[in-house]
């Protein structure tokens, strides 16, 4: 869905990271990625999965921005001053001012950059809730350590090696009947978030999906595998069974020939392409209940640009494929109910770098997206003045809403488990009314 290409302007970590996708995006094929049975920690309960249709939960859209969005571009505090004195040439012009890159106001303190304009249908209509100084609770800036506690759901547990949405979908019954596919990811690799689910597969194109190689010899390919897979033992022969239905179900659809409803046009982006490959999925109703994508880019340490350059083409991607797909999902009245969280690893430093760019950081802006969301506005927990003195090491918005808190009320009130201790062990949540 997402090319995590070597981004100039990112760090060396960030960029290790995204080769290290790279290669594994181009190494695994069917055999390797969508085979592989991952083990379940033997605190995770074994659920005996009904043989029932569960209709009243929503289908979840799980998107990551990897690399550390800037949630102060995002969601502009145009109220404070000490934003503007912290970034002299990188800040978004407040929404009272004539500049023509001029921030949206969403109240009286904070807007959207133009970049996001895409949004505000969402917002006007309560659909988007804006989750501002939220993140990951452990004090880390490393990329690969704050994304993986983020997907996995609790930070430096070696005994957590499954995702927090997989082990919600391992102890759920399945919303629909003999769904050989409940959980996507729509890249070439299993993201962690969804590790431990049943019947979950990485697919980067349902249109093409299927086992490579020559299509002259295709089917009976086909044929030797399921075969040969069908004489070994569980989990392997069940994840090969619902690979090869999968393989099946998916050439029955007409994916490639998608024609979203309600006038919404998709931008022709990774994340554009990787929505609406989702709405066509989930409108299909063959049992998809969680997709999970990325579209990296957001480690801006050298000219960040928010208001023209590559962080303002990183929004104006972002909000494009998201408005489309509420247009297309949640305004047309869709029977199925969606829900979309968007979430970083981490923010930037309040203060822009001298090479017109922004380091690690600490919080970060969320969003929250559906029908069920109590949206239309921002939510904060007791939001100070970025003054130094109020700032987690003195240079970066403190995390005042731990990222479980918004994951977990979704979990409860519109994915229908309350058992939150399991998706999210060793934590409580602080219930913040972010569904309706």
């Amino acid at each position: 869905m997402t090319e995590f290409g070597h981004d100039d302007c990112a760090c060396n970590e960030y960029n290790e990271i995204t080769n290290r996708r790279d290669f594994l995006a181009t190494s695994g094929g069917l055999s390797g990625a969508a085979l592989f049975a991952w083990a379940y920690p033997e605190w995770l309960p074994k659920v005996s999965l009904a043989d029932s249709y569960v209709g009243e939960r929503d289908v979840i859209v799980s998107i990551f921005l990897r690399g550390g969005a800037d949630g102060l571009s995002l969601c502009v505090p145009f109220g404070d001053p000490l934003y503007y004195t912290g970034r002299p040439t990188i800040a978004i012009p407040r929404p009272d001012t004539t500049a023509a890159n001029r921030a949206i106001a969403l109240d009286n303190f904070f807007g959207f950059p133009q970049a996001m304009r895409f949004l505000m249908p969402a917002y006007q209509a309560g659909n988007l809730l804006v989750v501002h100084g939220a993140g990951l609770s452990y004090n880390t800036r490393s990329h690969f350590d704050a994304q993986h506690y983020m997907e996995l759901g609790k930070s430096a547990d070696p005994t957590v090696n499954t995702g927090w949405l997989g082990r919600h979908l391992a102890m759920t019954s399945p919303m629909k009947n003999g769904a050989s596919l409940r959980a996507i990811t729509l890249a070439d690799g299993l993201a962690e978030t969804l590790k431990g689910s049943p019947k979950a597969l990485p697919i980067s194109d349902p249109a093409n999906y299927g086992i490579a190689g020559s299509t002259s010899t295709r089917a009976e390919r086909q044929t030797w595998l399921g075969a040969d897979y069908g004489e070994t033992i569980d989990p392997v022969k069940s994840a090969a069974a619902d690979a090869l239905n999968t393989i099946n179900m998916l050439r029955s659809l007409n994916v490639a020939g998608y024609a979203p409803a309600n006038g919404a046009v998709y931008p022709n982006t990774g994340l554009g392409r990787g929505l609406r490959n989702s709405a066509a999925l989930i409108k299909a109703d063959i049992g998809v209940e969680a997709v999970h994508l990325d579209i990296g880019g957001w480690d801006t340490h050298t000219n960040q640009d928010p208001l023209g350059g590559g962080m303002a083409n990183q929004m104006t991607q972002l909000s494009g494929a998201i408005g489309a797909f509420w247009q297309d999902c949640i305004a047309s009245g869709l029977t199925q109910n969606v829900t979309v969280v968007v979430l970083s690893e981490f923010g930037r430093n309040v203060r822009e770098n001298g090479s017109r760019g922004t380091d690690h950081g600490r919080a970060t802006a969320m969003f929250a997206l559906g029908r069920g969301i109590n949206g239309g506005r921002v939510l904060t927990n007791n939001w100070r003045p970025l003054a130094p003195e109020n700032l987690a090491d003195r240079q970066d918005l403190a995390v005042t809403i731990d990222h479980r808190d918004i994951l977990a009320e979704i979990v409860k009130n519109r994915l229908s488990n309350d058992q939150l201790g399991v998706v999210f062990p060793g934590y409580t949540p602080v219930m913040r009314g972010v569904t309706k």
